[in-house]
């Protein structure tokens, strides 16, 4: 049974969860969940490292006792000391944290009062209104939990990219081994690098007679086989997630590709195209009087309505038809086009590597400059930075690039925006800096209005750049914050500021929809990956992603520039 790191840091997650729930000691929560992120985001496996002896106390914020815990799920699959905190605190109670205004002080109280453990429980409650009589909740509370509630159930199940990156990966490179195995890929809003999934298509083609189909179902990592069949068959995995593997005729691949990446949106649009046409245009090729025309390639299918191929991020029928019909699809922004990171964390606050570690990693990815952007004393769980702590991490900065040859260190903070809209650290110290982002971390439930109010009048402080992380949401566990963000864009326009496109995959804030507007506003987006260790750089993939499908090209995006292009943009009239 294969141990993938998604495993290992859903492990520690829960353990983390149960520890809060419990009201454990803080720093030991830190840990567990520390840990849980650097396992996520190891750009190999954990368990192959188990395997070949390797020092697990080597990766930042693994000391001795968790890369034991780390081996232990290797070699079981589970760990004993999660099976020991289940007794005490039932596992069903870190589901209900998902829910907007529920904290661990809050699940452990309606455990307590109500006996609540799941959430069909919570949801009998709300419908009951018990919720309400509780001491610290009220009324206004229970509505929210109700409201949070129906936003999941109509969501449904879905997973972020990250969780699923690495389970994708291994089953496709699997099923590319069996014997008459030809093209195998993962379609659907996988392809379409949507930040979350419901479930994942496969789309296979094969030699007559490869054991393809009884290989899948026969994955070490499924759970249950919902169906198998000949061409097509649905398993589900040991992470809950559903996928199914459909084998298609070598004439029908590109047809069937462009049929399951969808979007249906763009699907329906293109066959409607074709009907005009008096073409059929399905999953089996493109049809002229029941006679297969075309349908081998993809590019074949956006050919037989004349239009230029378009890549799998823009098929959201959001207008990508109409560009590409007029010719202007933008050329999206590619990895290769980022020349930095503006929007990274030390050990100096949160961060689990040296600036100068920091800086030789970014180095290593070709990047000409890196902002090392601590947070500033209003995040104190952080150990957020001071005027005078803040004016020592601009000497050693300054000491750096003097001695270096190569990237450019960038002096910089991500200073919290107060509730009154003032900045976390006076002026004097932050035009010091060469950028200054702007961000909030507390008072999260303001009203629209005000909100909005609180971080257009931050931007109207002439040290203020690049705002970050805009709507402040945690992907399947925090709501956006409340705010206008139209009004947000167009204040930064008019102020000459710019927005961040947080590219951590919790985050993956501004949304897709937001990059668009902010492109048509003409409004240049920082894609940054608030990296707190070497390895969250690799996180820019995901930023890059998101970007594309909000039409980024590298015009639209500050760090696609040289330091001296950038320091102009920068600098604020």
């Amino acid at each position: 049974m294969p141990v993938h790191n998604a495993d290992i840091a859903e492990i520690f997650n829960r353990i983390a969860d149960l520890l809060d729930i419990q009201g454990a000691n803080p720093f030991r929560i830190r840990a567990y969940r520390t840990a849980a992120r650097t396992i996520a985001e190891l750009p190999r496996s954990a368990a192959d490292m188990v395997e070949r002896g390797e020092d697990l106390c080597e990766l930042p914020g693994i000391g001795k006792d968790l890369a034991g815990k780390i081996k232990e799920i290797v070699e079981t699959g589970t760990l004993a000391q999660l099976e020991e905190l289940k007794k005490t605190t039932p596992m069903e109670l870190a589901d209900l944290m998902i829910i907007s205004d529920l904290g661990p002080k809050r699940v452990l109280a309606l455990y307590k009062e109500l006996n609540i453990k799941t959430l069909e429980d919570l949801r009998e409650a709300v419908k009951q209104e018990k919720i309400r009589r509780l001491r610290g909740f009220g009324k206004k509370t229970e509505e929210k939990i109700a409201e949070s509630l129906e936003k999941l159930a109509a969501a449904g199940k879905r997973f972020k990219l990250i969780e699923v990156e690495d389970l994708v990966k291994a089953l496709v490179e699997r099923l590319k081994r069996v014997p008459g195995a030809e093209e195998v890929i993962a379609a659907g809003s996988f392809r379409r690098r949507m930040e979350t999934v419901g479930d994942i298509d496969i789309l296979a083609t094969c030699k007559r007679g490869s054991p393809l189909m009884d290989a899948f179902v026969n994955y070490e990592d499924v759970r249950e086989v919902v169906s198998h069949g000949d061409t097509r068959s649905t398993v589900v995995l040991r992470s809950g997630l559903q996928v199914d593997l459909r084998v298609v005729d070598q004439e029908s691949y590109g047809a069937a590709l462009h049929y399951f990446t969808g979007s249906k949106a763009h699907n329906i649009a293109i066959r409607k195209m074709g009907v005009k046409k008096g073409l059929k245009i399905n999953e089996y090729g493109v049809f002229k009087d029941d006679k297969r025309v075309s349908g081998k390639k993809e590019e074949e299918v956006f050919a037989a309505v004349d239009l230029p191929y378009i890549v799998p991020e823009l098929r959201e029928n959001r207008g990508e038809i109409e560009a590409a019909q007029q010719g202007r699809l933008p050329q999206l922004i590619t990895l290769e086009d980022i020349r930095g990171d503006l929007h990274a964390h030390t050990k100096v606050t949160d961060g689990r590597n040296t600036m100068e570690e920091m800086a030789a990693a970014a180095e290593e990815r070709g990047y000409a400059y890196l902002a090392i952007s601590n947070h500033s004393k209003r995040v104190t769980m952080a150990k957020g930075l001071d005027a005078e702590g803040l004016a020592r991490e601009i000497e050693k900065i300054d000491s750096f690039n003097a001695q270096s040859r190569g990237i450019i260190l960038l002096k910089a903070i991500e200073v919290d925006i107060l509730e009154d809209g003032s900045l976390d650290l006076p002026d004097d110290i932050l035009k010091e800096l060469d950028v200054v982002i702007g961000a909030v971390h507390y008072n999260l439930n303001l009203p629209r209005e005000k909100m909005t109010a609180r971080i257009i009048k931050a931007m109207d402080n002439p040290c203020f750049h690049i705002l970050a992380h805009p709507t402040d949401r945690i992907i399947n566990r925090r709501p956006p914050l409340d705010v206008d963000v139209e009004a947000l864009l167009k204040a930064a326009k008019e102020r000459g500021c710019f927005m961040e496109l947080d590219a951590q995959p919790d985050r993956l804030d501004l949304s897709d929809v937001y990059c668009k507007l902010a492109k048509d506003m003409g409004v240049k987006i920082a894609i940054s990956t608030d990296a707190h260790s070497t390895a969250e750089f690799d996180f820019m993939r995901f930023g890059v992603g998101q970007a594309r499908r909000g039409w980024l090209e590298p015009e639209d995006v500050l760090n696609t520039r040289t330091w001296p292009q950038l320091k102009k943009l920068l600098h604020r009239k």
